[in-house]
């Protein structure tokens, strides 16, 4: 049994990757998150009294928080979900993506170093590697062209964290996903935000004409591919995991519109993104040569089970809306 400390475990992919690994291991682990305004303690509720997890909030750029966490916890892995994640904010204001997503990776790897971290993953992006035109995909070799200050952040991470594997002879993989869709997305995010907009009858916004590309990949498939290449993953690699389910933006909208039997009358074209990419796909061969995995879900099956989620569990997300899910972590942790 390993203790694995998990960097951004409250928030979406993180959250479903904690829930996993207490259900399905007997490792501890560890969920560190500064809880900003993605990072929601309520996704993780059926788990939270598991004697095997703890969680602990701090900010992965504050060197002394982490020199406290790391000798308080002693890690064997850490796996690095924490992340400024939203391209949109990113073009606004990018000073805190770069604080979080270079700086706190940097921290991390540092510390993972003085303490000894027998692994560390880190979990990327596609979007790195920049866009695509009408044909092919995304490799591991596919070299790094990253238009969003976002997807810079990230790529500057990566290229820290080979760093480290070079330099220091540290033992990381690196892991890069397509869109990921499913329970728990924070609804700024496309899938949810439509989704969350057409049970409210409110107007759907869709960038520029609709037809930019995704590879769409359900969240428990990546979090299943990102602990193959936790536990059996090259030290130094890349993989990449994909769903091998390419639909345009437009697509997406008017099946979730469908699906929920409202009209496509709700569709607003507003003006496209800057730096918005084309087209993403992902060859996820490597990942499924060397790691043995698959992913489980079609993106027909996926989409229906995240509606239906959403659907059930219009509470969640109509705390998540208000702001009120913040409280969740004053009531239960502030006051101990």
């Amino acid at each position: 049994m390993s203790k694995i400390l998990v960097t951004g475990g409250a928030g979406f992919i993180g959250s479903n990757f904690v829930r996993m690994m207490l259900n399905g291991s007997s490792h501890s682990i560890i969920n560190l998150d500064a809880l900003t305004y993605a990072g929601n303690l309520e996704n993780l509720t059926d788990v939270s009294s598991n004697p095997r997890y703890t969680f602990v909030k701090g900010d992965i750029a504050d060197s002394g928080q982490m020199e406290e966490v790391f000798a308080a916890h002693r890690p064997d892995i850490v796996v690095h979900f924490a992340a400024e994640s939203h391209v949109d904010r990113s073009v606004i204001d990018a000073s805190a993506f770069v604080r979080t997503n270079v700086q706190g990776t940097q921290v991390l790897l540092d510390k993972s170093r003085q303490f000894k971290v027998g692994r560390f993953v880190h979990v990327s992006t596609d979007e790195v590697y920049g866009s695509l035109g009408a044909w092919g995909f995304f490799t591991e070799d596919t070299p790094m062209q990253a238009n969003s200050p976002y997807s810079a952040s990230k790529a500057g991470s990566d290229l820290l964290v080979r760093a480290a594997v070079h330099t220091h002879g540290m033992d990381c993989v690196i892991t890069r996903c397509s869109n990921n869709y499913g329970p728990y997305q924070f609804p700024e995010k496309l899938i949810p935000l439509m989704i969350a907009n057409a049970l409210e009858s409110k107007q759907l916004p869709v960038y520029g004409d609709g037809k930019n590309v995704r590879d769409w990949i359900y969240v428990t498939d990546h979090c299943e591919g990102i602990r193959a290449a936790m536990e059996r993953g090259q030290a130094g690699e890349v993989y990449n995991f994909g769903g091998n389910a390419e639909r345009e933006n437009i697509y997406v909208i008017k099946e979730i519109l469908r699906l929920l039997g409202k009209g496509e009358n709700l569709i607003h074209y507003v003006k496209d993104r800057p730096g918005h990419d084309r087209r993403y796909a992902m060859d996820s061969s490597k990942a499924r040569a060397t790691l043995g995995w698959e992913p489980r879900h079609t993106f027909e099956q996926g989409l229906r089970q995240t509606i239906d989620w959403y659907v059930q569990n219009r509470q969640w997300w109509e705390r998540v809306r208000s702001g009120a899910y913040q409280d969740y972590y004053k009531l239960q942790y502030a006051t101990r």
